[in-house]
């Protein structure tokens, strides 16, 4: 079943299907809204929704919500299992 919203069709995400990322999962773990934590890495609310989908980024958008989630660089395996290139 799809979900259509304007021009946009969305289609429900299975519990079969892999995130990701861990972005969405680590910022509502602590409370934290997209607008909260698109301030504090100095990111757009829009790029923030991006990543969480499974969106392509630079090394440098990757840092900055790893280091505004309070976790250290080292970590990026962690929050970007699902994606290839290490951040430095």
């Amino acid at each position: 079943m799809t979900l259509t919203v304007g021009l946009i069709e969305t289609v429900p995400m299975s519990s079969a299907q892999k995130k990701p990322n861990k972005v969405q999962e680590l910022r509502e773990a602590q409370l934290l809204s997209k607008a909260e934590l698109a301030r504090r890495s100095g990111l757009s609310v829009l790029t923030i929704d991006r990543i969480e989908r499974g969106a392509p980024s630079r090394l440098d958008t990757k840092r900055k919500i790893i280091l505004a989630l309070g976790l250290k660089v080292t970590d990026s395996r962690e929050v970007f299992s699902g994606q290839n290139r290490k951040v430095r």
